[in-house]
């Protein structure tokens, strides 16, 4: 798709969203302004200047602790971001941050490009209005309430939040990271950015808010101003895992980090004359289900589509044979390999404990199988085989 004639997309480089807050109560101050001349100038310097395609604009801030501003009070600051898009001199996407269609339509009508919905089309109307001004909208999942975005903690519901009120031709899905509830913990933060290449199953572009968030910072027990460097490992891994827009407060670091992940993901496409052949990069029976769904295709080979590769050793003799008996029934593989006795993997120059080695190799169904069939036949597995993941969804 394409927001003011930027492509956004798996065919096109990482699109880089920067940040500005026309909202006084906004928490990261490098990026408050309340004077349009001094806000265009910040946006030429710090965000244009450094690599950034979009221009995001806040009216308020988002931050759960503060009451909700009304349509009517960020009427009330739009001025400020119109004079401060009319004053800048460098060429980007601007994007006004809203709930409200009412807000979205005047931005949009006053020269913004982009809607930036933090409440997931919360407001039924807005779709509406993006689609008569053929307007992209970045919608992050939320409940239906205006008061709450993104307040959901469970990955399956944030993937439904984001089918609410439906998609418009040119919707980006955001799955909403940060704490937007009291209830949503880093637990929830870090299960979503590890099931990030599931929500490439609606077949849009995804954009990413991961900036110094608390998430990523209790990890490396950092502060907010010393968690660039989480950040930018984890922008990396979010375009590797399908990301497309990354927004950030930290422009030129973020695009760095953004074209190294991109760079290295695994995902390519060709075109030969009508016929588009895109590999997809799935890795779990439920991201295959995922894109079942949106193709309307049968969902029952979605445990089929994803195959896994484990690798056993200490294994004794019975247990290579209960191995390889347990194989011969399925369409797993289980790969022998050499004796440990002697081998050198040890970085103190000591062999590892002897036993045999080999590879398992199979889908989550065909895995299942052999778990079942070969812990039943060989006590000498233990329990280390059946901490194979055969439900790996």
């Amino acid at each position: 798709m394409e927001a003011a004639g930027l492509g956004i997309g798996p065919d096109h480089p990482p699109r880089i969203m920067g940040v500005l807050n026309v909202s006084s109560e906004s928490p990261y101050d490098p990026s408050v302004y309340d004077d349009p001349g001094e806000a265009a100038a910040y946006v030429d310097e710090e965000l244009i200047g450094e690599g950034a395609d979009i221009v995001d604009v806040g009216l308020e801030s988002a931050n759960k602790d503060l009451d909700v501003l009304s349509a009517e009070g960020e009427l009330a600051r739009l001025d400020t971001a119109v004079e401060t898009l009319e004053s800048t001199a460098g060429d980007a996407v601007w994007s006004i941050e809203t709930r409200y269609h009412e807000v979205a339509d005047e931005a949009l009508s006053r020269g913004f490009d982009m809607v930036n919905d933090i409440c997931g089309f919360a407001d039924p109307e807005m779709p509406r209005v993006c689609q008569e001004h053929d307007a992209a909208v970045s919608k992050m999942a939320s409940p239906p309430d205006l008061e709450r975005p993104g307040a959901i903690e469970d990955v399956d519901e944030i993937y439904e939040a984001l089918a609410m009120n439906g998609f418009t031709d040119k919707t980006i899905v955001d799955p909403a990271f940060g704490g937007w509830s009291a209830a949503k913990t880093h637990a929830d933060d870090r299960e979503t950015f590890h099931r990030l290449r599931e929500f490439t199953g609606y077949g849009r572009p995804i954009l990413v808010s991961i900036n110094r968030k608390s998430f990523l910072k209790t990890i490396a027990d950092r502060s907010t101003e010393e968690a660039l460097p989480v950040s930018l490992a984890a922008t990396a891994m979010a375009v590797e895992r399908g990301a497309n827009v990354i927004r950030t407060h930290d422009v030129a670091e973020t695009r760095d980090a953004a074209l190294i992940g991109d760079t290295f993901a695994g995902s390519t496409t060709h075109r030969d004359g009508t016929v588009t052949v895109r590999e997809l990069d799935v890795r779990t029976p439920r991201e295959a289900r995922r894109h079942l769904n949106r193709l309307e295709a049968t969902t029952d080979i979605a445990a089929a589509a994803a195959v896994t590769t484990y690798e056993l050793t200490g294994l004794s003799s019975a247990a290579v044979a209960a191995l390889e008996s347990a194989t011969q029934t399925t369409s797993a593989t289980f790969a022998r390999g050499g004796s440990e006795a002697g081998a050198s993997g040890r970085s103190d120059g000591q062999a590892s404990r002897s036993g045999s080695r080999g590879l398992l190799i199979g889908t989550a169904a065909e895995l299942g199988a052999v778990v079942e069939a070969a812990a039943g036949a060989s006590d000498a597995l233990g329990e280390a085989i059946q901490a194979i993941d055969t439900d790996r969804e």
